[in-house]
């Protein structure tokens, strides 16, 4: 059952990451592509906006694909936690704690469910555990 567990939590959250780095970088599910996504980064300081908008949609792209799948979970969990971290000290971290106030719930949890499959390992029932 851990297995079955640990594939559930890595499909879940890997999935969502793909769903937001395609926001980012393709505009898809109600995103605002590279362009609108960089204009708001530049809008928050982060600049030049569409290289880090690029950034981040890559990273959570790749990482989303990479922690789904179960390969290279070390990096694709570092990669996705520290998206996390930028979205909690860029955005949400000024705001408190809970969603409802734009607060960093969501990112912490995200944050640490990537984390502690990074700690644990992807499970039986992933990519790493037929090549490692």
């Amino acid at each position: 059952m851990l297995d079955t567990g640990l594939l559930l939590i890595r499909l879940v959250i890997g999935l969502l990451f793909v769903g937001h780095g395609a926001q980012k970088l393709f505009g898809w599910f109600g995103g605002h592509g590279l362009k609108g996504t960089g204009g708001w980064f530049e809008s928050m300081g982060m600049k030049p906006g569409v290289t880090m908008a690029l950034a981040a949609g890559l990273a959570e792209l790749i990482g989303g694909v990479l922690f789904a799948l179960g390969l290279f979970t070390p990096l694709a969990g570092v990669t996705i936690a520290g998206t996390m971290v930028m979205a909690i000290v860029k955005v949400h971290g000024p705001n408190g704690l809970w969603a409802t106030e734009n607060g960093y719930e969501y990112n912490l949890v995200l944050l640490a469910a990537a984390i502690g499959i990074t700690l644990t390992g992807p499970g039986q029932y992933a990519i790493d555990a037929l090549i490692f």
